[in-house]
């Protein structure tokens, strides 16, 4: 039997990366993020840091890295019947890579990823995202407080058309988004909770 697929989207600093671990520690999960740990995750993270490129080509990396991701990580776990938790998916493209590049384009090179089977958006206002990303040091490419509150404009508009879809308050503590998080998980694989294999 197939695990399921989860994704936790949300601008940056709302929390994903914290409730990814959690999810992973206490429920048992396969974490896995975007960018990925594979060759193409591992040079976009470098253009991240810091580096000129341009917005159509990065668009092009992420879902190239997406593909490999899903060969590589997701499929074959999900195929050994254990949960999938991917901090980051198709979402984040379109939210962040249709701030310089037409919508349609980021849909397009996306298209043969498959949909998550449930999909958790922490929302966090940019404002209170923004002290959160405080302590990390070095601005990231996306991280300047503009293009967060355009980056959390185009979640808004894009969260009506998400399949499948929880929406949980992120300005919460760590451990009731926790809470929420679980529950809309054991939802949607049964009230077991956690990984179907070891």
């Amino acid at each position: 039997m197939s695990g399921k697929f989860i994704v936790l989207e949300g601008i940056d600093g709302a929390g994903t990366t914290t409730q990814a671990e959690l999810i992973g520690e206490r429920l048992g999960f396969a974490i896995t993020r975007e960018p990925s740990r594979g060759p193409i995750g591992r040079t976009i993270r470098e253009l991240l840091s810091g580096g000129d490129v341009d917005e159509r080509a990065m668009a092009l990396l992420f879902a190239a890295d997406r593909i490999d991701h899903l060969r590589a990580e997701i499929l074959p776990e999900l195929a050994r019947g254990r949960h999938v938790l991917s901090d980051r998916y198709v979402l984040s493209s379109i939210a962040y890579q249709s701030l310089a590049v037409e919508r349609a384009f980021v849909v397009e090179i996306n298209r043969f990823a498959p949909a998550a089977d449930l999909t958790i958006f922490v929302r966090a206002p940019v404002d209170v995202a923004e002290r959160r990303r405080a302590s990390r040091g070095a601005v990231e490419r996306y991280e300047y407080r503009a293009l967060q509150e355009r980056i959390a404009a185009n979640y808004e508009a894009e969260l009506l058309h998400v399949p499948n879809l929880v929406i949980v308050d992120g300005t919460r503590t760590v451990e009731e988004v926790f809470a929420e998080c679980r529950r809309a998980i054991e939802s949607c694989i049964g009230a077991g909770g956690g990984s179907s294999s070891a």
